[in-house]
């Protein structure tokens, strides 16, 4: 009877050790998780404050163009473009696309296949009608 209540009594000391060994492994995953909570409200806290001042940021711009848009709304048009004869309009606008010519050694495909188009339209007398 002795042994079994030597054999019973180290079982449940076992037993007891094991259980607070486990209660020990799960506080230390519970101080973890509790550390890792704190980091992401740190965290999330830092990133709302951040969005707020650029949203803060965003309406002070958007406050802005929206000023200078009304301001140039309400802007006359340049004086030059205004006095422009009607005969001198056609002859500036020869002069301005001669001055767009760009040698065929420096054009890029797309501007040698646009001059192409505009020098077959203008051959052809297409638009002058």
């Amino acid at each position: 009877m002795k042994l079994r209540s030597l054999t019973l009594a180290a079982a449940t000391t076992l037993l007891m050790g094991l259980v607070s060994l486990g209660c020990d492994q799960s506080k230390a995953e519970l101080d973890k998780t509790k550390a890792d909570l704190q980091a992401a409200t740190t965290e999330r806290d830092s990133l709302k404050s951040q969005l707020e001042q650029a949203n803060a940021k965003i309406a002070q711009l958007t406050t802005q163009v929206n000023e200078l848009q009304a301001k140039a709304n309400a802007a006359p048009p340049p004086a030059a473009a205004a006095e422009t004869p009607p005969a001198a309009g056609k002859a500036a606008a020869k002069g301005a696309a001669s001055a767009k010519h760009i040698p065929k050694k420096q054009r890029t495909e797309a501007q040698q296949q646009k001059a192409e188009q505009e020098e077959k339209k203008a051959n052809t007398g297409a638009g002058h009608f």
